[in-house]
């Protein structure tokens, strides 16, 4: 059975720019997941602060946990020896686990690579560790995961043409072996390759090329949202879905700001993930159409309505915006909880409408809606 398949392609120019929406069909492990989608982070195999029982309510299909804080914590051998990451958590839905290079790369003050792989410390407790491309396959085989990352090298920006040029170059040495390394294996989980290049756009045509040549099943688009402006990376994202051939998924690596999925779904990205919705819930910010407010801001102290009207999710038919403020200044776990269920099922129900709009080829009415603070 194939691993997605587009329902509906929506090519047009409008105001100079390309739309090239799609909506599809993905298949883990015998569930069909509809594209778009967007992917809560649990990056220790645990969405934080809910439940897997409440993910499944806000419509979540895929979480996606990291591959080198896993190793680290508890071990992958352990997971193996549990059963599998499904059962080790009870989530009994898509698995996703990035490599972690940019976590070794952003969290391990002393790391050095090698065309071998990365030499490195834990963040942790100082341990001293050497992965290599294939390490990081057998690593996430071991934990179980439907869709695995290989091992790439991201840069931050800014970052000189020829440092970019030469993590660019590396990222496809090791992708070339992480695939030979998937290859000899069961194979029991789908392994995208991970465009790099930086802002460069020579270098993002040159690792798009590349890897596609090597022909994975999937690919996901690393290395934005790092600290770039929007329209640069809009540009890049736009450039690099152009070279993607249309039969394979396309994945774009943290990013979850709605305005973000949105340009993106219109570049023809079909997956997301992001701790943005988690992360904004724990500090009281929760999103509404239009944007996002603060509940700790005394404004909310007698307010009787819930964070958005016509919100079907727990929180918002069952509590107040004044309720909701006291459980945050008070510092009641429970606050992190109901923030983090509104949060996760508005970026469900955003991306849903979406996919919507992408089928029934209404999308100039659903980004003039969005405009508005409609949706």
């Amino acid at each position: 059975m194939e691993l997605f398949s587009v329902k509906k392609s929506v090519i047009q120019k409008k105001h100079k720019k390309n739309i090239r929406a799609r909506v599809g069909i993905m298949r883990i492990r015998g569930r069909e997941v509809n594209t778009p989608i967007f992917m809560p982070v649990g990056t220790y195999a645990a969405v934080k602060t809910v439940s897997p029982d409440e993910l499944k309510a806000v419509g979540a299909e895929i979480i996606l946990s990291n591959a080198y804080h896993l190793y680290l914590r508890p071990g992958e051998r352990l997971i193996r020896d549990l059963g599998g990451i499904h059962k080790f958590t009870g989530w009994d839905r898509g698995f996703l686990t990035d490599s972690g290079g940019f976590q070794i790369f952003s969290l391990s003050e002393f790391q050095q690579i090698s065309s071998e792989g990365i030499s490195f410390r834990s963040h942790m407790d100082g341990s001293a560790h050497f992965l290599t491309p294939e390490d990081v396959i057998r690593i996430e085989e071991d934990i179980g995961a439907d869709i695995i990352m290989p091992l790439d090298i991201p840069t931050a920006i800014p970052t000189s043409y020829e440092d970019a040029k030469k993590a660019c170059s590396t990222t496809i040495e090791w992708a070339k072996r992480s695939i030979e390394r998937w290859n000899k294996g069961k194979k029991e989980a789908t392994l995208f390759g991970i465009i790099q290049g930086n802002i460069y756009k020579d270098l993002r045509e040159k690792c798009t090329k590349a890897l596609t040549d090597i022909n994975f099943p999937g690919y996901a688009i690393g290395g934005l949202s790092v600290g770039e402006d929007k329209p640069t990376m809009y540009e890049i994202l736009e450039l690099t879905t152009r070279h993607l051939p249309d039969e394979k998924p396309r994945y774009l690596m943290g990013v979850g700001a709605p305005e973000d999925i949105l340009e993106a779904v219109l570049s023809g990205v079909d997956m997301f993930d992001s701790v943005l919705p988690t992360r904004n819930a724990r500090n009281a910010t929760v999103f509404i159409p239009g944007g996002r407010i603060l509940l700790r801001n005394a404004d909310f102290k007698n307010d009787e309505k819930k964070i958005q009207e016509d919100c079907v999710c727990y929180t918002c038919n069952n509590f107040s915006r004044a309720y909701l403020r006291h459980l945050f200044k008070t510092r009641e776990i429970l606050a992190y909880r109901l923030a983090t269920i509104h949060n996760l099922y508005y970026i469900m129900n955003f991306v849903s409408k979406l996919r919507e709009a992408v089928y029934n080829e209404q999308i100039e009415t659903f980004i003039m809606d969005f405009k508005k603070g409609l949706i």
